[in-house]
């Protein structure tokens, strides 16, 4: 028995990513997973059709051949990450057919309730619990690697210095002075590309824990006279603070974002607004030629300024707003993200059998929407919706 996912080309703008890589494909098949990828689909992640029939998959001339050949659909982006064009893949869907991919689904709980009104079943994998067993699937982990190695760079491009301290002949140029606000998985990959720049690099994150984090890469923790201790969540995330927390912040963090050559902010919390950490009368501080790279502009903003996908210039300080950086990386961004969705497959498929076991963490968490209803909690809070009506 085998069981069938298809992989369709990625039709949200600029997205370059594919879900599933050649290199997985023999893993998947020793599970009883058969691949049909829809041609073109690895293009532009520079894997070719070839590729993937070199590894044993199918290729199918068009996007409708895919769907109705799978038995499970992956995708990178799932209705809710892919709001407008993802529609279009709304009619293809037919019931039972499984999904999996990101489906921003905190931040856009009508989008699954759109899906589950199609009888499918739905996981997104944004909602992978951070336990250990489930670390080989963490894509947000994924992500979080290419954008912080990319902020630095897009800062080294932009600022009017060198990042390194260099002795010449024509003098001493002193480092770049690079501080990165939150110590995830972006802000630690940020700082240890920054240090490997040459920079001087200061970390702080709201959580006491990441201290220790900051200071193994190499970089000097800046430590606020702040109350942290409810700083961190059960999934080790980041913890949403009151409004009066945030103003007491901004106020200590001026000092050092004045004096910084690079500020990087990465501080975002699952399904809620980014809080704002810099304003402009902090900006209006910082030499004219410094750049603010901030990561969480598809999330509104750590910057009150910030602008996603444009530069904005004020005050001769340049803000930053990328949109979508693992796009950017395609090859090494699809190639993560395809082991996370390879080890997620193999948690739920056993010898070409989907095996659905509310009972395992990672199975429940991930699961957004079942047999026409919307099954997780928080979503179904989210939209106003009662307990799950038993089956």
């Amino acid at each position: 028995m085998s069981f069938i996912v298809g992989v369709p080309k990625e039709t949200y703008p600029g997205e370059r990513r594919v879900a599933l890589i050649p290199a997985v494909l023999p893993s998947l098949q020793k599970n009883g997973i058969e691949v049909v990828v829809e041609k073109g689909a690895g293009q532009e992640a520079g894997y070719p059709d070839t590729s993937y029939l070199e590894k044993g998959a199918r290729l199918a001339e068009s996007r409708a051949a895919v769907f109705q050949g799978a038995d499970c659909i992956l995708q990178v982006r799932l209705l809710g990450a892919n709001p407008e064009r993802g529609k279009a893949d709304l009619e293809l869907l037919r019931p039972g057919q499984i999904l999996i991919g990101m489906a921003e689904a905190l931040a856009n709980p009508e989008a699954v309730k759109e899906l589950s009104a199609r009888q499918v079943t739905v996981f997104g994998l944004e909602l992978i619990p951070r336990i250990t067993r489930a670390q080989s699937m963490d894509v947000l982990s994924s992500i979080g690697t290419v954008a912080g190695y990319k902020a630095v760079l897009l800062a080294a491009c932009s600022l009017p210095k060198m990042f390194p301290m260099l002795m010449t002949a024509a003098g001493t140029i002193t480092p770049a002075r690079v501080f990165v606000i939150g110590a995830g998985v972006a802000g630690l990959q940020a700082i240890s590309v920054a240090r490997r720049l040459g920079a001087a690099v200061e970390g702080y994150d709201i959580r006491p824990a990441a201290k220790e984090q900051i200071l193994s890469l190499g970089a000097k923790c800046v430590e606020l006279p702040l109350e942290t201790a409810e700083a961190e969540d059960r999934g080790g995330y980041a913890k949403a603070q009151d409004e009066s927390f945030y103003r007491r912040q901004r106020e200590l963090l001026t000092r050092v974002v004045a004096s910084s050559d690079v500020v990087i902010t990465t501080a975002s919390v699952p399904g809620k607004k980014a809080p704002i950490l810099i304003t402009a009368e902090m900006v209006e501080q910082m030499n004219p030629g410094s750049v603010i790279v901030d990561l969480a502009a598809e999330r509104g903003g750590n910057c009150e300024l910030t602008k996603l996908g444009e530069t904005v210039i004020y005050h001769g300080v340049a803000i930053q707003g990328p949109d979508n950086l693992p796009s950017t990386v395609p090859y090494h961004a699809s190639q993560m993200y395809a082991k996370n969705l390879a080890a997620f497959l193999s948690h739920l498929v056993k010898k070409g059998e989907l095996i659905i076991d509310l009972n395992d963490e990672i199975t429940k968490e991930t699961l957004l929407a079942r047999d026409g209803e919307v099954a997780h909690p928080r979503i179904r809070e989210a939209l106003g919706l009662g307990e799950i009506s038993a089956h």
